[in-house]
């Protein structure tokens, strides 16, 4: 174990120098000033509205607040894949890996510590673009989320999700095959969790069951679903319906299918590696 966390620090390290890394974070900050300038300017307006119920402020502070956190989850997600979609498969093409494979270490250290070092990058990145978007929400409008927490790990899960589905495919295919699987997978997650909120909203079983077969596919988009559900205020929970969440709000089981999704994506990265010629 102390091999693999050697490796997730040369792999933190690594991945801190990457240009991919540095261009996230500055547009990162570039989103939270926009977000920040966006959220006080429809914040002045609506409050020179007088005749705005103060219930009313906070249905839209959540609004905004979930709005900010839906795209920092998709960025999370971009993340995940993009730092990480060639850290098997481009190093096993170019040879590279050679020079780990030699050393007196288990090839299942490798992996778990490239995993835990691009983990731990995930992490901080989304500390800083979620964080940012609450600390922002709190100074300007004096307002968090409930259950703020629980929804941002959800949505931390959602990344390791990627992360883990992104290493398995580089234990496979090349870095390129790797990329069009990872980015399809999430593709059909999304457009089918869309699909199964029209069809609650519509009372449409087939749309429905679409959705859920597509987050059995891959549960990234019932994860987000799931912590926006959490997050929500008192009076969407009531009407059962917004932009971000629908009737059919995902169940602990999927949850729990999401966590065992993501421990079998990195147990079988595990195991095709270590049985992989190189």
């Amino acid at each position: 174990m102390q091999s693999a966390l050697i490796i997730a620090r040369l792999t933190f390290r690594e991945a801190s120098r990457r240009w991919i890394l540095w261009v996230a974070l500055l547009l990162g900050l570039l989103f939270l000033t926009v977000y920040g300038i966006g959220f006080h300017e429809i914040q002045k307006d609506v409050q020179r509205q007088s005749t705005v119920p103060l219930l009313e402020f906070t249905e839209i502070y959540n609004f905004l607040t979930l709005a900010g956190l839906y795209a920092v989850n998709f960025l999370a997600v971009m993340m995940a894949v993009l730092t990480s979609v060639d850290t098997l498969s481009g190093e096993i093409a170019s040879g590279t890996i050679h020079t780990l494979v030699s050393k007196p270490l288990g090839r299942w250290e490798i992996v778990l510590g490239k995993w835990l070092g691009f983990a731990g990058m995930l992490l901080l990145y989304l500390l800083l673009m979620a964080g940012g978007v609450l600390l922002l929400v709190y100074l300007l409008a004096d307002y968090t989320p409930p259950n703020a927490l629980r929804g941002l790990a959800l949505i931390s899960l959602n990344a390791l999700l990627l992360l883990s589905v992104s290493l398995l495919g580089g234990s496979v295919l090349s870095t390129l095959a790797n990329g069009v699987l990872v980015f399809g997978l999430f593709g059909i997650a999304f457009i089918g969790g869309w699909i199964e909120q029209f069809g609650s909203l519509l009372n449409n079983q087939t749309a429905i069951n679409v959705g859920v077969v597509s987050s059995l596919i891959l549960p990234s988009e019932a994860l987000w679903k799931r912590a926006a559900f959490e997050m929500q205020s008192p009076m969407v929970a009531a009407l059962g319906f917004s932009p971000f969440t629908s009737n059919t709000v995902p169940s602990l089981l999927m949850l729990a299918y999401a966590v065992l999704y993501l421990l079998a994506a990195l147990y079988l990265a595990v195991r095709t590696f270590s049985r992989r010629d190189l």
